[in-house]
């Protein structure tokens, strides 16, 4: 059997569907026995693969730890990276829980008012489309890659995932902007850490950290360590630092010359021209590069409906810009 990726996705110019023949324990079977070719596809991918099928991991966990082991060899233990205990899966500490479920319980995103873009589809522009972030950025090194899991998903037409792509993104930049960002830094926070946007508009006084719980100085455009192309790299509202950020030797805060830029970048990083919007089936199964992608979740009934979703992450190769450093988020004696 062969590894075939096929792009793009419906409704995108980015993103690769891959066919491999078989259930989940094939398509991991064939990926560990050619480990280089699901990674060289994502790469191809400018940064997201879809596979469908992949129900049987709801009773075999250990496969999509396998499957995450072929885009390298640190799947990321959930106990050690800062994550809630309440969200780790009990018996494969690699799988990070998202559920509105207990004993998780978080809430879905809030509905986007209007409901609708102009164009009459889900919005995903921000400021209208909010919660845009790329995977624990507020750690040095980043993570890489993400796997995420339908065990349950929402109705079909809800609790969609949308991505936007970095490297179209920076490639598109007015050259005036393009200036701006080249060398600038992000200062990313810990979510729940109390230094969102909400909180600095609210006034509230953030809580003090431990040391390995600080904002972390990130590079607004990353060079992909793997294909050499340049992306940008920062999240919105809930994941930067608004109380000394967002951005290095800015004006920080909600109101000041780095929010203005923030914003800026955002609108442009999140038009439709580069996203996709994936609909969720029981079985699909999404990995995507947290180098050059942000995503963002929408609305669904978490009244009427139960979601739950499993994640994994990747850790090793983030590039040169992070060679040799500790990880930041271990407590230091």
């Amino acid at each position: 059997m062969s590894i075939t990726a096929k792009g793009p996705l419906p409704g995108a110019v980015f993103g690769a569907t891959v066919k491999i023949e078989g259930g989940a324990s094939e398509v991991v079977a064939t990926a560990e026995r050619d480990p280089g070719a699901l990674p060289a596809a994502l790469a191809e991918a400018k940064g997201l693969l879809l596979i469908q099928g992949m129900n049987a991991i709801a009773k075999e966990p250990d496969l999509l730890i396998r499957l995450s082991r072929t885009f390298g060899a640190e799947v990321e233990d959930y106990r050690h990276n800062l994550t809630n205990l309440s969200s780790v899966h009990t018996e494969v500490p690699e799988i990070l829980l998202v559920s509105n479920m207990p004993p998780v319980g978080k809430a879905p995103p809030k509905r986007p008012e209007p409901p609708l873009a102009a164009d009459g589809l889900i919005p995903t522009q921000y400021p209208h489309r909010m919660g845009w972030h790329t995977d624990q950025s507020y750690r040095r090194p980043p993570p890489d890659i993400s796997l995420f899991y339908a065990v349950t998903p929402a109705r079909r037409d809800t609790g969609q995932t949308l991505f936007a792509n970095g490297i179209l993104a920076y490639a598109a930049l007015p050259a005036a902007l393009r200036a701006k960002v080249d060398t600038l830094e992000g200062l990313h926070a810990q979510p729940g850490s109390g230094r969102s946007r909400d909180a600095a508009l609210a006034g509230r006084k953030p809580r003090d950290f431990a040391l390995h719980e600080r904002s972390q100085r990130q590079p607004v455009v990353r060079t992909h360590p793997v294909t050499g192309e340049r992306s940008l790299y920062l999240c919105e509202w809930g994941q930067m630092d608004w109380f000394e950020g967002p951005f290095v030797d800015m004006e920080p805060g909600p109101h000041g010359a780095g929010a203005a830029l923030l914003d800026e970048i955002m609108a442009h990083l999140t038009a439709r021209r580069f996203c996709y919007a994936h609909e969720w089936t029981e079985g699909d199964l999404l990995i995507w590069d947290n180098r050059c992608l942000v995503h963002a979740a929408t609305w669904f009934d978490g009244d009427k409906e139960g979601r739950l979703m499993w994640r994994t992450t990747v850790h090793g190769n983030p590039g040169a810009a992070y060679a040799g450093e500790a990880k930041s988020w271990l407590p230091r004696p």
